[in-house]
């Protein structure tokens, strides 16, 4: 798929939370076709300690208004100074990078996004709605401060929440949750992107119950072409960078 890079104009920051934001950016241009799971490389043009670019899974995308939107975390002076951007500012994005999620092979599916990870699954859960597809999301976070606009994935699917503290949804960790403990096995693709310890968790229950998985990788990735190979993942069939070959991938091909 063709590569573009624009300046992105910031038509709206809605600071979600203390720690979670999201931007939404008005391309210059028509946008081109985005597919769920792929991201953008974000050069960091108001922090003159963040000298490389920054990758951001695609949150949304708004073909009428020729819009897309970033679902961000506050972690480092890169995201702290994305934070403190204004409307009418501009920002530099190369974008559409990496692959996509399939097509489940069945008519139910379940989404799993820990923290900022549920990004991918909103673009996902629209596309298999409108492809007939019957979908379940489910949200996870430590608190009720990190389970961010679950409102949005009502629209295409049911919705459940799960957070480590009990403060909203079931308490425990997602694999925890009832959709697991009762009910995995009507589903026939699982989808998952968050924290590794909770992909890992997925990949396990995914695997013991026969049902194909796919993860996207949260790795490090500094220029998204493949060159610096900061990302370079493990895999059955050696070592693969996540910005080309993923970062969507899966689970059975992956050394985990």
């Amino acid at each position: 798929m063709k590569k573009f890079i624009h300046d992105f104009e910031v038509s709206l920051n809605n600071q979600i939370t203390d720690d979670y934001f999201a931007l939404n950016l008005k391309c210059p241009v028509s946008l081109p076709p985005i597919l769920p799971g792929q991201f953008a490389e974000v050069l960091v043009g108001n922090s003159a300690v963040t000298y490389l670019r920054r990758p951001f899974s695609i949150y949304d995308v708004d073909y009428s208004k020729n819009e897309l939107s970033l679902l961000i975390k506050k972690v480092g002076n890169g995201t702290l100074a994305l934070s403190n951007l204004k409307v009418g500012e501009t920002l530099n994005l190369v974008y559409p990078l990496g692959n996509s999620f399939s097509i489940p092979k069945g008519e139910k599916a379940l989404l799993v996004g820990g923290g900022v990870g549920i990004a991918p699954m909103l673009l996902l859960s629209r596309m298999l709605k409108e492809k007939g597809f019957q979908t379940d999301v489910l949200i996870g976070g430590r608190t009720k401060n990190d389970i961010l606009e679950p409102d949005k994935y009502s629209a295409f699917g049911n919705v459940y929440i799960t957070t480590d503290d009990g403060s909203m949804g079931e308490k425990g960790m997602v694999t925890q949750h009832s959709v697991f403990a009762e009910n995995v096995s009507e589903y026939s693709q699982i989808y998952a992107c968050g924290p590794d310890p909770m992909m890992k968790a997925v990949a396990r229950v995914a695997a013991s119950n026969n049902i194909p998985c796919e993860i996207s990788l949260e790795n490090t990735m500094a220029c998204g072409i493949g060159a610096c190979l900061c990302c370079v993942v493990e895999t059955v069939d050696g070592n693969k960078t996540t910005c080309i070959e993923g970062p969507v991938f899966d689970t059975k091909k992956l050394v985990i």
